[in-house]
């Protein structure tokens, strides 16, 4: 079955921009085609996406996987594993390197609980 080719069609509607015309059209369907993209990644994640922001932060594998752990536990993983820690560090006033390790331990979890207990 031959396909029949429209590109002299669909060209018409560009053929008369300028350069510049051209580039601010690309990025404006650029940035049309990866919207729905960064809201997924903005409501969705998952373990191994954590647990990879983690390893970014400087946290060991085991220490990444024990963290993301227990912030999945206490149903926060949503929040982000890397803003749950930096909120801890910060409100503990202490590394967000300790505040993790700890977390992973099996400390902090009502500390880490109070962080998000205002917003319901």
């Amino acid at each position: 079955m031959p396909r029949e080719d429209d590109y002299l069609r669909r060209r018409n509607k560009i053929a008369d921009l300028t350069d510049e015309e051209l580039e601010k059209k690309f990025w404006e369907l650029a940035d049309r085609l990866v919207e729905p993209l960064i809201e997924i990644a903005r409501t969705h994640t998952s373990p191994s996406i954590e647990r990879s922001v983690l390893l970014r932060m400087g946290f060991s594998s085991l220490e990444a996987k024990a963290i993301v752990d227990r912030i999945s536990e206490i149903g926060l993983l949503g929040k982000g594993a890397g803003n749950v820690v930096l909120r801890l560090a910060k409100l503990l006033d202490i590394s967000y390197l300790i505040a993790g390790r700890r977390l992973a331990s099996g400390e902090l979890i009502e500390q880490t609980r109070s962080l998000w207990s205002s917003e319901g």
